[in-house]
């Protein structure tokens, strides 16, 4: 069975991390993902504490298996976030959005593993400086909050410039991105995007459907105005987002009316959101979680087994 240090560090058995995804990343999506042998993170986004509280107490009945909560670092409510973690004994607090380290001594002091997500080699270096245990080296590829390096360059650097495991993110959804990123250095993968292609996620099914159907090209990114780029499926909403930023105009009222919720959760495909990676391009099907992970461990193994037999 493949396994990398990682597995170890984080109490799984497969080198597979789901993304905490806002709104997607609910209680079955987690469950199914630990229990399938991977790490699952629960998406807390802008979310108040009491509901992250019963989140995790929704997925602690779901699944005696590690899992992490990620904490939005831009969120009102981070700090508190940040609280609640420790005082439900989460193994594994995700970080993103933001710079974690005025909670990196707090996290570490209660026994929770920190894993920062990262753009850069140099935050990369940082943040294991300051006590983070694993970094997410996540390439522009990726959907939602994205970064300008592709994962293929922005992780080896990483890997080159920590001691602490890597993983990589950013367009991988099947085995052969598995072994890629092993082949870079990396020590795990994150998906998200596939994920959302999964039983147990929430997201509507207008949104599954739409990312059946897409290639690569039609997962943009918007936003660069902002500083705060984001990459998500093209349709009427990231349309006029573009206009209004083109006309040098105030563009924050696109992130204060649930445009996100209505996209992911509601199924509104042309006034809504909806965060997704290249990795649509990858994806043609929807199945459980168990299975996703099972389909994605063989493959890499069964292309290892024959690397090895070419080599030979």
């Amino acid at each position: 069975m493949l396994k990398t240090a990682i597995c170890g560090l984080l109490g799984i058995e497969h080198p597979i991390i789901q993304g905490g995804m806002t709104y997607l990343a609910c209680p079955e999506l987690v469950a199914a993902v630990s229990r399938a042998g991977g790490l699952g993170i629960l998406g807390t986004g802008n979310a108040p504490p009491d509901w992250i509280r019963e989140q995790i107490l929704l997925s602690r009945a779901l699944t005696d298996r590690p899992f992490g909560v990620n904490v939005m670092l831009r969120s009102p409510f981070a700090s508190e976030a940040v609280k609640v973690i420790i005082e439900q004994r989460v193994p594994v607090a995700a970080t993103g959005g933001g710079d974690p380290a005025p909670y990196i001594p707090q996290l570490k002091s209660a026994g929770v593993k920190v894993m920062p997500v990262v753009s850069s080699a140099g935050s990369s270096r940082r943040l294991e400086s300051l006590g983070a245990d694993a970094v997410v080296a996540e390439g522009t590829e990726s959907g939602g909050h994205v970064g300008d390096l592709a994962t293929t360059v922005l992780v080896p650097q990483v890997v080159d410039s920590v001691g602490i495991p890597v993983v990589a993110a950013g367009g991988l959804a099947d085995g052969r991105g598995l072994v890629a990123a092993l082949a870079l250095g990396a020590q795990a993968i994150q998906m998200g995007t596939r994920f959302i292609c999964s039983d147990e996620c929430i997201a509507h099914r207008r949104f599954k459907q739409r990312i059946l159907e897409e290639d690569g090209h039609a997962a943009v990114v918007i936003g660069r105005s902002t500083e705060h780029p984001i990459r998500c499926l093209e349709n009427d909403l990231t349309r006029r987002f573009r206009a209004t930023e083109a006309s040098y105009a105030d563009v924050e009222e696109y992130f204060r009316t649930g445009k996100l919720y209505s996209g992911m959760i509601e199924g509104d495909l042309e006034g809504g959101f909806l965060m997704a990676g290249q990795t649509v391009a990858l994806i043609g099907d929807i199945k459980p979680a168990k299975q996703i992970i099972d389909e994605v461990m063989a493959e890499a193994e069964s292309i290892i087994g024959n690397l090895r037999h070419y080599l030979n």
